[in-house]
């Protein structure tokens, strides 16, 4: 049975991108078309976006939509995304970034921007676009976290829903007062519908609504269930647990390929590791790093709280004083920024630091780093552990999330049974860090045990395949369900 999806989110690559549900986005459409899934996704049409399509063509103008009229557009892209784009001027149209302005603050009108998204998703799931009607309207994030709420609260005959928490940090709150103008039922102000804490509760409507509940992976499925990191969500999380899934993400095996990939130095395959070496070299030096055989270090993150930015300061002493060097691409905090750009200075030649974000250079650090660091906090999933598996540079990651799910740990066992990755640690503390980097120090000074991790990373099952197929069997469960309330 062929299956129609509405993907609704706010980011998606190639055409908008501020971290991992981009590309959950637009990898996710592509891998699920041999699992008889066709999906197009619903993208505000931000002036980054516009800029870069050839073309866009209006299928349905819409009026008064939050103030002001919109236009719905149909596009495809160069990698062959089939798009609708929700054209409304007075809400994307803007400089700055899709949720923040250029001072990094919040757009005041976040509320009505992607109350615009979810309606119009809505509306779409209702049949409004002729010869249109999805079976599956599936929504990413607290940006799309009303579609579920605006189809169950319209009643009669809807799409089956789906809610994918990529974050559940991230939960879109906004004023009570906003309730009419944003063309919800006062009935719904109340615990069991959007009301959350005496606010609307985007991310909170959407959980409470929809007919399915997916995060990125099995163990952060749990660990949002408890009081830790629940964020304030744990009891309805926990009311609705039967219908939460935890589905690991993947990644585009086709763009993070070191054996085709164009931005690399020298390209290598699980075979031919010993050509990994040229792109060390070249790493060293562009960031001006000692070439001395030394184990080198990447990291590759936000500079925050949650991704563990802080760990890795308290850490790096400790990796120096063991022979390690660093070389670390971020930002985030301007007074992290600030830290680690210091901490470059007084070690040259030992530590580099590249302060911005960057699409191509990861590439290249994945490729020429032996390890890579990644002791978030919390990690719904990850993906950089993920890119590191794929190009042979050994994880270092807590354990948590999606970390635990997708890496190996080196302990006595699995070095034996040959089955180790990476290497795990635990507790989330700079000492265990530590004692994490001296562990990967000692097994990279041991050439068998290290290739064969990378030899077993490079060969792991990281694409989409198996993970699209859960989500198309996540579909086909809920067809029947279609109209049913939650």
């Amino acid at each position: 049975m062929s299956l129609s999806v509405l993907s609704v989110a706010s980011e998606c690559f190639p055409l908008i991108k501020t971290g991992g549900l981009a590309d959950v986005v637009g990898a996710l459409p592509k891998a699920l078309a041999p699992h008889g899934a066709a999906v197009r996704v619903l993208l505000p049409a931000y002036r980054q976006v516009m800029a870069k399509l050839a073309q866009a063509e209006e299928c349905m103008r819409l009026t008064d939509l939050f103030g002001g009229g919109a236009r719905l557009l149909v596009a495809s892209t160069d990698t062959g995304l089939s798009l609708f784009l929700l054209d409304a001027p007075h809400l994307f149209d803007r400089p700055g970034g899709p949720y923040l302005d250029a001072a990094g603050l919040d757009w005041a009108d976040n509320a009505q921007r992607f109350a615009a998204l979810s309606l119009v998703a809505a509306w779409l799931g209702q049949g409004l676009l002729p010869g249109y009607r999805p079976d599956i309207v599936h929504a990413h994030d607290w940006q799309a976290g009303l579609v579920p709420a605006y189809l169950a609260l319209a009643g009669g005959s809807r799409p089956a829903t789906v809610l994918t928490v990529h974050n559940l940090a991230f939960q879109g709150q906004f004023p009570a007062r906003l309730l009419d103008e944003l063309r919800l039922p006062r009935s719904a102000f109340v615990p069991e519908g959007v009301e959350y804490y005496g606010q609307i509760g985007f991310l909170k409507a959407g959980l409470n609504y929809a007919d399915r509940i997916t995060t990125v992976s099995p163990s952060y499925a749990r660990e949002i269930r408890t009081p830790e990191l629940g964020m304030g969500l744990d009891g309805l999380l926990n009311a609705r647990s039967a219908r939460l899934r935890g589905i690991v993400n993947g990644i585009d095996l086709d763009r993070w390929n070191p054996a085709t990939d164009p931005l690399l130095a020298q390209n290598y395959a699980v075979g031919s590791l010993e050509d990994r070496a040229a792109n060390k070299a070249a790493l060293c030096e562009r960031m001006g790093l000692d070439q001395d055989g030394s184990p080198l270090f990447c990291v590759i993150t936000r500079l925050t709280w949650q991704k563990g930015a802080d760990l890795i300061l308290e850490a790096a002493p400790h990796l120096l004083e063991a022979g390690g060097q660093l070389v670390v691409q971020g930002a985030g905090d301007m007074q992290q920024e600030a830290v680690y750009a210091r901490l470059a200075e007084r070690h040259p030649g030992r530590i580099a630091c590249v302060l911005g974000y960057s699409e191509e250079f990861p590439h290249l650090l994945a490729a020429g780093a032996d390890a890579i660091l990644v002791p978030s906090r919390y990690e719904p999933c990850g993906l950089i552990q993920l890119y590191g598996l794929r190009y042979g540079c050994i994880p270092v990651v807590s354990r948590v999330g999606g970390l635990a799910d997708t890496v190996i740990d080196a302990n006595d066992a699995a070095l034996s049974a040959g089955v180790a990755t990476g290497v795990q640690f635990y507790p989330v503390t700079a000492e265990a860090l530590r004692d994490a980097i001296y562990r990967t120090i000692e097994l990279y000074r041991q050439p068998g045990h290290w290739r064969k991790m990378q030899r077993n990373g490079m060969i792991s099952e990281l694409g989409w395949e198996v993970r699209a197929g859960a989500y198309a069997s996540l579909y086909r469960t809920l067809v029947p369900e279609s109209g049913a309330a939650t």
